[in-house]
């Protein structure tokens, strides 16, 4: 384990001790799957810790087009199918990278603290009642603007038909380096341009949750990511300030920390778990 770690975070061998039995489930976000999270897994694994990633529905391995998912239920069924097939009374923490804070309030909602001891939102979407407001979509969702207009920024599919809203987007792979990956390792990037699929955006957009306060039950831990140029450092605090969580973490890095910086990552996670007691 690299010197950094120890001087951010203090010799971890306690809390490798006591990793037994501690479970993450990491979900991706929209338009990367499981390989996302190939780094994260590694380490937690060789720390003692049990690690699982999921493919969402359209994502990763699942062959399933995008561009036919349409409800967010729908797109997060092997999330949800994946905790109920877990044994009774067996807690995980779930991590959500970008719209997988999403899946992560669903799941929140469908499984409570039965399943899920904790939640950990990095650089990812915490709104409690989901894309259903303009203000929701104005400090929770991507902005580009930046760098144009959106058609400018996306590749599109019309599933639907062109008279209807978009049912599948991914960055253009030119502009990918540049937005999300731009601290990252070139072979990371690379990969992701390799592997990263259209997602069904029509889904996400369709989450909603009505803000029901069993989504307070769990505790909750956001990473922030202070040079994102997806979602902006600014709506992860108007995020954090309009639903805060127990802790705020802060890392240097782009949208992507399981690329740009996995080692500190790993250890907010671990941090995460120790502080559960």
């Amino acid at each position: 384990m690299g010197s950094g770690i120890v001087e951010e975070f203090g010799e971890l061998d306690g809390a490798a001790s006591s990793s037994s039995g501690v479970h993450f489930v990491l979900v991706h976000g929209i338009g990367g799957g499981a390989w996302c999270w190939y780094k994260i897994k590694c380490l937690l694994e060789n720390s003692g810790y049990k690690a699982s990633c999921v493919d969402l529905k359209g994502s990763g391995m699942d062959l399933t087009d995008p561009n036919a998912i349409l409800s967010f239920q729908d797109y997060n069924n092997p999330l949800l199918h994946f905790l109920s097939s877990l044994p009774h009374n067996h807690q995980v923490i779930l991590v959500g990278h970008s719209a997988g804070g999403l899946s992560l309030c669903d799941a929140i909602l469908k499984f409570g603290k039965d399943k899920i001891k904790l939640a950990v939102f990095v650089a990812a979407t915490m709104l409690k009642s989901g894309f259903i407001t303009h203000q929701d979509i104005i400090h929770g969702s991507p902005d580009l603007s930046r760098y144009g207009k959106m058609k400018e920024v996306y590749d599109m599919e019309f599933g639907l038909g062109e008279g209807y809203p978009p049912t599948s987007v991914m960055v253009k792979r030119e502009l990918q380096q540049n937005i999300i990956y731009q601290l990252s390792p070139q072979q990371d990037s690379t990969l992701a341009l390799m592997l990263a699929r259209p997602g069904p955006i029509q889904a996400i957009m369709a989450a909603q949750f009505g803000g029901d306060e069993k989504l307070d039950e769990v505790p909750r831990v956001y990473i922030k990511t202070t040079q994102d140029n997806v979602i902006k450092l600014e709506q992860q605090e108007a995020m954090i300030e309009r639903w805060p969580p127990s802790q705020v973490y802060e890392l240097e890095s782009d949208h992507s920390p399981f690329f740009s910086a996995p080692f500190l990552l790993f250890g907010l996670l671990v941090k995460a778990a120790v502080s559960l007691g």
